[in-house]
């Protein structure tokens, strides 16, 4: 077991804390739950019977983990999308490597996106961040999300329209992002 951990640490700890990080936005929360992805990973892999990619089976599981957790919260609390504040520039990640969001602070138009990610649904947020931050293929994004290619497809049009709209509105206004 110990080698399957160190494998799947080397190949995918990276994108996996990054996917996770990008849905919580909490560094703590982050390392908590990929904790608790790996634990379950490696309780299931006798069972992984190789019908996606392991990369894929990964990013799964890491959804289902952090999907759960929000549910969770979401019995003590009125409204999950409180736990996706991405305008919070204290709490960046320090690591060996820049990561994306920190990337962003340095482009306000990348903020700008990230801020209408909000505004998404939780799938639609899922499959943006899936497809254009983790760039995985359209097949990929369905097998993780267990939706059908052409719910990806749909889903991924809907959010590309909400953050054009949100976009659109910001450039009408001037450029004064509404960071509600």
């Amino acid at each position: 077991m110990k080698v399957v951990f160190e494998e799947f640490y080397e190949k995918y700890h990276q994108d996996l804390f990054q996917f996770v990080f990008y849905m919580v936005k909490d560094k703590q929360l982050t390392e908590d739950l990929v904790q608790e992805i790996y634990i379950k990973v490696l309780k299931s892999y006798k069972t992984f019977k190789g019908e996606s990619s392991e990369k894929t089976w990964l990013f799964s599981i890491a959804r289902h983990v952090t999907i759960d957790y929000f549910r969770s919260q979401s019995r003590k609390r009125k409204r999950i999308m409180e736990f996706f504040d991405w305008g919070e520039k204290g709490q960046l990640i320090q690591d060996l490597k820049p990561l994306p969001d920190e990337l962003a602070v340095q482009n306000e138009e990348i903020q700008t996106v990230y801020r209408y990610l909000d505004k998404c649904t939780v799938d639609q947020k899922s499959v943006l961040i899936l497809r254009y931050i983790q760039s995985f293929s359209i097949q990929e994004t369905a097998e993780i999300l267990n939706f059908s290619e052409s719910k990806v497809k749909t889903t991924q049009h809907r959010g590309l329209k909400v953050l054009k709209k949100h976009l659109a509105e910001d450039q009408m206004k001037g450029g004064d992002v509404d960071e509600t």
